[in-house]
C-alpha cells in the first residue's frame, strides 16, 4: 500500500479549520434552536426539508439521503418527533415498504417560529463573515466533496 501525500501546511490548517468551525457551528446552532424553540438541530433540518418538498412530506428513505443520515438514525428522530406531534407517517400505498414522513401543522408553525432566529445566526456567524466570492468558493468545494464521498459510497 502507498503512503499517502501528507498534508502540507495550508491544506492541514483548512482541514483543522473547517473541523473546528463545524464542530463550534453545530453546537452553536443546536444550543440556539434549543433555547428559542426547544428543537434540536437535526430535527430543524428534518422539518426544513419536509417544508420544502411538495405537500410537505418526503419517503424515508429519500429523507435521509438529503440529510445523509442512515435510516435507523432517521427512524428513531421522526419517531421522537412523531411523539411531539411535529411529523407523522404514513405508508406509501404504492409500496408496501414505503413510509412517508410529513410535517403536521404544528410542526410547521413551530418551524417558522424557528426559522427567523435560525436564519440570523447563520448569517451572524457564516455569512456576514464571508465574502461572496468565499461564500461561492465554499459552496462549490462543499459540493464536490459531498459529490466525491456519495460516489465513493455507491
Amino acid at each position: 500500500m502507498e503512503e499517502p501525500g501528507w498534508l502540507c501546511e495550508a491544506e492541514l490548517r483548512a482541514w483543522q479549520g473547517f473541523l473546528g468551525a463545524g464542530a463550534l457551528l453545530e453546537r452553536c446552532l443546536d444550543q440556539q434552536l434549543r433555547e428559542d424553540a426547544g428543537l434540536s438541530h437535526a430535527q430543524y433540518e428534518i422539518m426544513a426539508r419536509l417544508s420544502a418538498a411538495p405537500d410537505g412530506e418526503l419517503r424515508m428513505t429519500e429523507l435521509a439521503d438529503a440529510l445523509y443520515n442512515s435510516k435507523s438514525g432517521l427512524t428513531y428522530k421522526i419517531t421522537q418527533m412523531e411523539s411531539a406531534g411535529l411529523v407523522s407517517r404514513r405508508a406509501c400505498p404504492s409500496d408496501v415498504r414505503g413510509i412517508f414522513a410529513t410535517l403536521t401543522d404544528a410542526g410547521r408553525k413551530r418551524l417558522e417560529e424557528a426559522t427567523p432566529g435560525h436564519v440570523a445566526l447563520v448569517r451572524e456567524l457564516v455569512m456576514d463573515v464571508l465574502t461572496p466570492d468565499q461564500i461561492a468558493a465554499l459552496a462549490e468545494g462543499f459540493a464536490e466533496v459531498s459529490r466525491r464521498i456519495v460516489d465513493r459510497e455507491n
